[in-house]
């Protein structure tokens, strides 16, 4: 694999201070930063990723994408790419900063939203996903855990970790077939593995706007495989109309039909109009999308504000009581794995996330004609 974009000479750990520990992976760590030499003291969050690790696990296929989608598709709402950089064994990549945590954090304090809040939420998340598709890229794992909310309340997309690039179509003609995600938010046609496009992202996107509203996933099951079945066949509910603290509107309803919707040509966001589509439906008129991307709604909740520079309350404490430091790579990458890690002008940045909950494997557990092998499922509990 072939790091030089990274560059060797212009930065290094030194160059920066090392504030607190933010999250760990399989890979490396994320740790909350400032740059010494900037009288900003702007924040950023640091990935330290393991070279070995990395080609050990094969973790090479989407890494020409993923640092596409950081470092030059513009949107206001996707994480970017300040800063990168290499050692002998590990790379560095340093991002924006979104001080408010996951959306998953919220939804679990909070239960659910109200429909305004969920609206411009949406919103958000439907333009940074358009410009991904511009540019011929699906994420795949749309899920509140990879959806950050910056200082003022903003939404921000972030672990491109499985993100394809060359996608053209909605379904599998101009797709994909690898089998990926993550259970609660996949679309049938990965389930069934026929070959997947752009629509895998609308169909997540609706599955995180019922969560909001209602409080859980769609086709919720804390066993996998009923879930999956769920997902197949079963058809999508409401809460009923003397549930007053789950109500849904009739547009709300709409959209959410539209997103999802089994059949790839009729899924809100497939048709030649892409996200058009979506924007046009009743539970939008609202809003004016050519002002959201100017982030001139104010958001209805805004994350409590830090305290100081170190105050990380709105990130796992199992990881900032960690001491503030690098971790040591013991041994050196052997002259085979460097070899193997000779990949022409790729460069691979699997995605390390926040907390502890998304440490496991985001590949999914096979369907429920296959073995289930290797991965470790995360419930989503009754608080929700």
């Amino acid at each position: 694999m072939d790091f030089s974009q990274f560059g060797t000479t212009k930065l290094a750990m030194e160059d920066f201070e090392i504030l607190k520990v933010l999250g760990k992976g399989a890979f490396g760590k994320v740790m909350l930063v400032k740059k010494k030499d900037d009288p900003r003291n702007t924040l950023y969050a640091l990935k330290s990723l393991r070279k070995a690790e990395l080609v050990k696990k094969g973790q090479i296929e989407h890494t020409t994408t993923e640092r596409h989608v950081l470092e030059r598709i513009s949107s206001p709402f996707l994480v970017h790419l300040a800063f990168a950089f290499q050692t002998t064994d590990k790379l560095y990549m340093v991002l924006d900063y979104c001080t408010g945590g996951e959306l998953f954090h919220w939804l679990k304090a909070q239960h659910r939203f109200s429909e305004t809040r969920a609206r411009l939420y949406t919103a958000e998340i439907i333009l940074a996903v358009e410009a991904m598709h511009t540019a011929q890229i699906i994420h795949r794992d749309l899920k509140p855990e990879n959806l950050l909310l910056d200082g003022a309340g903003h939404i921000k997309v972030t672990d491109f970790g499985l993100a394809k690039g060359g996608i053209t179509g909605a379904g599998a003609e101009g797709g994909t077939k690898t089998f990926c995600g993550t259970p609660e938010y996949v679309a049938p046609e990965i389930i069934e593995n026929k070959g997947h496009g752009k629509a895998v992202d609308w169909w997540a996107t609706g599955a995180i706007l019922y969560e909001m509203l209602v409080g859980l996933p769609p086709f919720y099951d804390t066993n996998v495989n009923k879930m999956y079945t769920k997902i197949l066949h079963d058809p999508l509910r409401f809460p009923s109309a003397s549930d007053t603290n789950k109500h849904v509107s009739d547009p709300a309803k709409e959209v959410l039909r539209g997103l999802l919707e089994r059949r790839i040509s009729a899924r809100l966001g497939s048709s030649s109009s892409g996200a058009a589509a979506i924007k046009a439906t009743p539970f939008f008129s609202s809003l004016d999308f050519a002002r959201v991307l100017r982030k001139e709604y104010t958001p209805e909740f805004r994350p409590p504000q830090m305290r100081n520079e170190r105050d990380v309350r709105n990130f796992d404490a199992e990881f900032t009581s960690e001491i503030a430091q690098d971790s040591l790579v013991e041994g050196h990458m052997s002259e085979t794995m460097q070899d193997k890690s000779n990949f022409e002008g790729i460069f691979l940045l699997p995605s390390i996330t926040f907390h502890k909950k998304n440490l496991h494997t985001t590949h999914l557990p096979f369907p429920p004609s296959r073995p289930q092998i290797g991965f470790t499922y995360k419930p989503r509990g009754p608080g929700l």
